[in-house]
C-alpha cells in the first residue's frame, strides 16, 4: 500500500511538473510573439504612436500629441540634423550592434563611485525604449530595453533605426518627431534645418522637456557648440 501510494505521489508530481513546464512555455511563446511581430512590421511600416505620448497626454493638462502623423523619412531630413543627434547622442552608433560596452562600464564606474549619475544609451537603445516601453527606470525596463534593442539590431538596418528614432522621440513639452520640433522651434521643415539649428536639436534632447524653454540656458548653448565641433568631422554612410 505505501509503494502504490508513493508512486502515486510521484506521477502527481511529474503531471504537475509538466503541466508547469507547458505552462511556463506557453507564456514564452506568447511574449516572444507578441515582441516579435511588433518589430518586424515596424522594421516597414511606421509606427503609428507610443506608450510614452500616451502617457503625456494622460498626464498633461494641455493638448498633448498622441499620433506620429507628421512622419518624415531620412532623405526629408537635413543631413546637418543627423549628424547633429549622432555627434549628440551615438557616435558610434554605425559601429556597435546596440550596445556601446565602454560606455557602459564608464556609466557603471562613475555611478557606484560618486553622486553623478550618467546613462550610456545608445540610439539604438533609445529608439527601442520609446517605441516598445516606458521611460521611469527599473530593472525590468532595462531588461527589455536590453531585449527589444537586440531584435531591432537584428531586424532592422542602421537608417531605419535612425529615422523611427528621429520621429518617436521627444522634443519638448508634447512634442514628439523632428517635424513637430522643427515647425515648433524654427518655422520650417526638417530638411531645412541649419547646422547651428540642428546642432541645438540636439543639444536639449538628454532632457527636452526642460532644456527646450526660452531663453536658452547656458549649458545647452554650450553643448550647442560641442556638437557643432563634433558635426565637422563626423562622416555619415551614405547606405
Amino acid at each position: 500500500m505505501k509503494t502504490s501510494s508513493k508512486k502515486r505521489r510521484k506521477r502527481s508530481k511529474k503531471k504537475f511538473q509538466i503541466r508547469v513546464g507547458r505552462l511556463v512555455f506557453d507564456i514564452f511563446l506568447c511574449f516572444l510573439a507578441f515582441s516579435l511581430i511588433p518589430v518586424i512590421v515596424f522594421r516597414y511600416v511606421d509606427p503609428p504612436s507610443t506608450l510614452l505620448m500616451w502617457i503625456r497626454w494622460s498626464s498633461s493638462d494641455t493638448e498633448s500629441q498622441r499620433s506620429l502623423n507628421t512622419w518624415q523619412s531620412l532623405e526629408n531630413i537635413s543631413p546637418h540634423l543627423l549628424k547633429a543627434v549622432i555627434a549628440a547622442e551615438d557616435q558610434k552608433f554605425f559601429t556597435h550592434h546596440g550596445f556601446d560596452w565602454k560606455a557602459i562600464e564608464y556609466a557603471i564606474q562613475v555611478n557606484l563611485t560618486s553622486d553623478r549619475k550618467i546613462g550610456a544609451s545608445t540610439i539604438s537603445m533609445q529608439t527601442a525604449r520609446n517605441v516598445f516601453l516606458w521611460q521611469k527606470r527599473t530593472w525590468l525596463r532595462k531588461i527589455l530595453e536590453g531585449y527589444f534593442t537586440t531584435l531591432i539590431e537584428l531586424f532592422w538596418d542602421k537608417r531605419r533605426i535612425l529615422e523611427v528614432y528621429l520621429n518617436v522621440i521627444e522634443w519638448g513639452e508634447g512634442i514628439f518627431g523632428c517635424e513637430k520640433a522643427a515647425q515648433k522651434y524654427f518655422k520650417r521643415s526638417p530638411s531645412l534645418l541649419s547646422p547651428v539649428e540642428s546642432a541645438w536639436m540636439a543639444a536639449v534632447l538628454p532632457n527636452p522637456r526642460q532644456w527646450s524653454r526660452q531663453p536658452v540656458p547656458n549649458h545647452v548653448r554650450a553643448r550647442q557648440a560641442k556638437i557643432l565641433d563634433s558635426m565637422a568631422t563626423l562622416r555619415i554612410p551614405t547606405h
